[in-house]
């Protein structure tokens, strides 16, 4: 007899393939290479079981996207077993780990930057994502460092992301073991000046 978890899970491993094959057809191939049957093929799963998770390409590129705002937030989560300055030093670094410095990371990642300038709803999803990663990653300075008001977090926040952006940028033309680890105290820098330092 098989329970409902044992369904539930395999409907979870489906969709995840799924969802996983969308990705990796977007990062080799950006949007003109998704669709419904070249996910199912990707995916090795039956064309109905993905119309049957999702109603069309958008939707299905949704869903890809909220994926990637997940794994995002992974990136800048507490860790409780950490005080609050380690927890935003293994934040800094979690962004140069080996399996974000790929090629197929690292053109995902610009194809769905594309996507976003390019789709007023993409672009919207994409937004919220970013809010909400930039509030992880304030939070995190705010905890740090926490006589800075919140506004002052964000600031630094975003100015870090700036520098993350231009790493993995960067990155795409070959991989510069001390330039990534200059960005990455560069970010730290940034996270833990004294409130009258940040800009210098």
């Amino acid at each position: 007899m098989v329970t409902n978890a044992v369904k539930s899970g395999e409907q979870m491993d489906r969709q995840s393939r799924i969802l996983e094959a969308a990705l990796d057809l977007l990062s080799r191939h950006g949007i003109s290479g998704v669709s419904m049957r070249a996910v199912a093929r990707e995916a090795g799963v039956a064309l109905g079981l993905v119309n049957y998770y999702y109603d069309d390409k958008t939707s299905l590129i949704r869903a890809a996207l909220r994926r990637v705002d997940e794994h995002d937030l992974l990136l800048v989560a507490p860790d409780p077993s950490s005080d609050p300055e380690e927890q935003l030093r293994q934040s800094l670094r979690r962004v140069a780990a080996a399996d974000l410095l790929t090629t197929r990371y690292l053109s995902l990642r610009l194809h769905l930057w594309a996507l976003a300038q390019a789709d007023e709803g993409y672009a919207q999803i994409n937004a919220e994502a970013f809010d909400r990663y930039l509030d992880g990653l304030a939070a995190l300075v705010s905890n740090a460092q926490p006589g800075l008001t919140w506004e002052a977090c964000r600031g630094r926040a975003a100015d870090i992301v700036v520098i993350q952006n231009g790493m993995w940028l960067t990155a795409l033309l070959g991989i510069d073991e001390a330039a990534i680890r200059r960005s990455i105290a560069r970010t730290e820098q940034i996270a833990f000046a004294p409130p009258q330092d940040h800009n210098l």
